[in-house]
């Protein structure tokens, strides 16, 4: 896979040194959350290293442009709630035929996904259970294909501008439908145990 000119800049070097899911991840890990104090954003990658913050969908980008710097493809699946819950995205690798997941996430949960899935919906589900509200409520509702970032050119990778533009696209992308009206209905509450320990936080506002 053709490496694009923008990974010449010297703030990718360190990119150099993140030769497997596992370094991505801690490195993606170590990166303070992106609270959005100022307003909405959508960093590019490079925006993400000058800035050093993140929240899901940047943390993804940037994982994603680091997979392609090491001649993978650049991959996010996108993960859909309920309107009162907030979405995730995570980006997406594949060692041999098996799916991982690279996850940028304040909480104790919908973390790193090692690569022992056989498709990208054994991957989506594993999160399932994960995904809760407060009160409970599991609310994880469908899941895109892998959606593949080379479309975007690489102007993505330095953009000084929000990507917006993807986001929207991620978004329109066809997603897949977990649950059915009566499967909804049956759903079990997190218990308690699970709901505080979902409530542990990386960092703090």
């Amino acid at each position: 896979m053709r490496q694009p000119k923008a990974f010449n800049l010297k703030e990718f070097d360190v990119f150099k040194k993140l030769n497997s899911p596992s370094k991505i991840q801690d490195f993606i890990d170590a990166i303070p959350i992106n609270f959005e104090k100022n307003g909405e954003t959508c960093w590019s990658p490079l925006s993400v290293l000058k800035h050093n913050k993140a929240h899901c969908l940047e943390g993804a980008l940037l994982a994603a442009a680091i997979f392609w710097y090491h001649g993978k493809p650049p991959l996010l699946l996108d993960l859909v709630t309920t309107q009162n819950d907030d979405y995730h995205t995570v980006a997406l690798f594949k060692e041999g035929n098996l799916w991982g997941a690279i996850s940028k996430t304040n909480h104790a949960f919908l973390r790193y996904r090692d690569p022992v899935f056989k498709n990208v919906r054994e991957l989506a589900m594993s999160y399932f259970n994960e995904y809760f509200l407060d009160s409970g409520k599991k609310t994880l509702r469908s899941y895109s294909g892998a959606f593949d970032l080379t479309k975007f050119g690489e102007d993505w990778l330095v953009a000084k501008n929000n990507l917006w533009n993807i986001a929207e696209a991620l978004d329109n992308a066809k997603h897949y439908k977990i649950l059915n009206s009566r499967q909804i209905k049956r759903l079990r509450s997190a218990d308690k145990i699970e709901i505080k320990a979902g409530k542990l936080i990386q960092w703090k506002k």
